[in-house]
């Protein structure tokens, strides 16, 4: 599994957008200015993410996104499935019911069953709030007077 730009930049967007709730509606062109990510790519994330509830948005001159739950709300998993679809390791688990015709025989089947479970358990244990806990524990660790 590797992770596409598309699903990166998204994490980035909604991090973005977590660090500056207090700003209310924040502009994509302002976003963009930050992350340096180009403004088109981020119209063709922002429906994604829109379309799966996780944004409020408005239009005009005061116009942008904002989230519309708390960044504790919010795991990478749960942005990830929105921009990358499935995360399953192997085609065979995408779908509920694996419909390979060798799943009831198939011995590297565990396999991977264990590392979609490591993969999801670890990826819904981040919320956008404690990765902006953790970087900003960080940067106080790196502070020397």
């Amino acid at each position: 599994m590797k992770i596409s730009t598309k699903g990166r930049y998204a994490l980035r967007l909604m991090l973005d957008l977590a660090q500056n709730q207090s700003e209310g509606f924040v502009a994509l062109k302002d976003i963009a200015e930050r992350q340096g990510i180009s403004k088109k790519y981020l119209e063709q994330i922002v429906p994604l993410l829109n379309k799966s509830g996780v944004l409020k948005t408005t239009r005009g001159y005061q116009g942008g996104y904002m989230l519309a739950k708390k960044p504790a709300d919010y795991t990478v998993g749960d942005i990830l499935r929105i921009t990358e679809g499935s995360l399953a390791p192997v085609a065979c688990l995408d779908d509920a019911v694996n419909l390979c015709d060798k799943a009831d025989s198939c011995m590297t089947l565990p396999v991977w069953k264990g590392l979609d479970k490591v993969i999801s358990e670890y990826l819904d244990s981040i919320t956008l709030q404690s990765i902006i806990d953790d970087y900003r524990a960080a940067a106080i660790d790196e502070y020397y007077i």
